[in-house]
């Protein structure tokens, strides 16, 4: 793409941010965020940013974050309050098949996500994506239920949601499960 098309934002010491949002104005708080993680050694040829760039908690909204040797889960989710995770297994690249199909399968009917035939013509609120939770579910609820009826008596509203049967899945809606392959894991300093 011809440099016409973007901006760069001025960061010294850093990879260039490359910015498609002429004409949307930017705080200088993103700016510095944006800054910031282009300072990062890890980044890779540039960040790029987006016309829906704001301030962020952790990381730019609006930005794409290429890497190299590392990947950031918090850089995805941050806007929306979703989360992202990264689980390490005893796998490597080379234990897993060539086509992923079978596991992105096997992980779509292990986890409950979306909304169901039963419940897409739903037009109030969603019923959730358990229809019984399973056991490690209810393990995990009575752990967090203390606090939740905590919270329920400040927020009671909060008690008519479907904050039991949406835990442990993707719940419906804009949502993802992902795999990758990594090479390695580290700790921030």
């Amino acid at each position: 793409m011809k440099s016409e098309h973007y901006e760069l934002l001025d960061t010294e010491g850093a990879r260039p941010v490359k910015m498609w949002a002429r004409g949307v104005p930017v705080d200088e708080a993103a700016k510095q965020q944006l800054a910031n993680m282009a300072r990062m050694p890890f980044i890779y040829k540039h960040v790029a940013v987006m016309p829906d760039v704001h301030l962020g908690k952790g990381s730019t909204i609006g930005s794409v974050i290429p890497t190299l040797g590392a990947v950031i889960p918090a850089a995805v989710g941050v806007d929306i309050g979703c989360g992202m995770m990264a689980a390490k297994t005893t796998l490597s690249a080379n234990d897993l098949p060539d086509n992923l199909g079978r596991l992105r399968s096997a992980i779509e009917r292990a986890i409950p996500h979306g909304i169901s035939p039963r419940t897409r013509s739903f037009k109030g609120r969603d019923e959730g994506s358990w229809d019984k939770p399973p056991a490690a579910v209810d393990a995990a609820w009575m752990q967090l239920k203390d606090e939740f009826d905590a919270l329920c008596l400040k927020w009671p509203k909060l008690r008519h949601t479907n904050h039991y049967k949406h835990l442990g899945t993707l719940g419906s809606g804009n949502r993802i499960a992902a795999q990758f392959a990594v090479g390695s894991f580290h700790s921030s300093p």
